[in-house]
């Protein structure tokens, strides 16, 4: 089961079945698989693998969830960032900073900006203008989604406790306007791209209930940190992340007599 959480996943959610619409794997990650699911199409976003990197590509205005599924039989801190700001807090990213966590051989599901132990602001693409890291001056870094994986130090259970936790608030602006200028580009070619780049906006308000509880790094740095970048399909293919798709014509077969019959005059 998916589970939404700050530190300790509260809430049961049944896990979506992937829907995958590309000949590329839809996960990225080797101590747990990383996707990004988009809410408003109900499917997994398709994962293309360009110079090393992971990318996926989103639409506009859609809302969209980051899936985590562990492959370890320990439980693991994910350290969770979108466009450079940590999704718990709202600082600016570092893997020092607190995270989910995940348990073992379990899915925990991150749906949006917490606002609370409630309730999370959820994610949505956008233009870069727009996105909660630009719109807070931080835009250098939009377009990205980390986790950082920490493996636990052994020690006995911990009990829990519970605190309300507020990140720093942005109503959602109705505007979809700007060229995008000043993100930090995957890749990009010297060419520039063809349309405003994606970020991540500052969406409605929902439940989603979390717990806090310790967490022990078996060390300070992070035993693996997984990465997607994200623009528009039409960037994307722009930066030849995306192949283009190709129609050639029908090839054309010589004919002896081309003329046919006699027209009339």
């Amino acid at each position: 089961m998916f589970k939404p959480a700050l530190l300790l996943i509260a809430a049961l959610l049944p896990l979506a079945a992937p829907a995958h619409d590309s000949p590329h794997d839809a996960t990225a990650g080797s101590r747990a698989e990383l996707q990004v699911y988009d809410r408003s199409d109900g499917r997994y976003l398709p994962l293309y693998r360009h110079r090393g990197r992971n990318y996926v590509a989103g639409e506009p205005g859609h809302e969209y969830e980051i899936h985590l599924r562990s492959r370890q039989g320990e439980r693991l801190l994910a350290v969770t960032s979108v466009d450079g700001v940590n999704v718990l807090s709202g600082q600016t990213a570092s893997t020092a900073q607190g995270g989910y966590v995940l348990p073992a051989w379990d899915e925990l599901r991150v749906d949006g900006w917490r606002k609370s132990m409630d309730r999370v602001a959820r994610f949505y693409f956008t233009t870069l203008p727009d996105s909660y890291a630009a719109r807070t001056g931080r835009p250098d870094d939009v377009g990205v989604i980390g986790v950082a994986l920490f493996e636990e130090q052994r020690r006995e259970p911990a009990w829990f406790e519970r605190r309300e936790m507020e990140a720093p608030s942005a109503d959602r602006l109705e505007s979809q306007a700007g060229s995008g200028a000043g993100a930090a580009a995957p890749e990009a070619k010297a060419r520039s791209a063809p349309a405003p780049r994606l970020g991540t906006g500052h969406g409605a308000s929902q439940w989603s209930g979390a717990e806090l509880t310790s967490f022990e790094r078996a060390s300070s740095r992070p035993a693996e940190v997984i990465s997607i970048w994200y623009d528009s399909r039409r960037n994307l293919v722009a930066q030849g992340v995306i192949p283009r798709e190709h129609h050639p014509r029908p090839r054309h077969r010589p004919e002896p007599f081309p003329a046919g019959f006699v027209p009339d005059p």
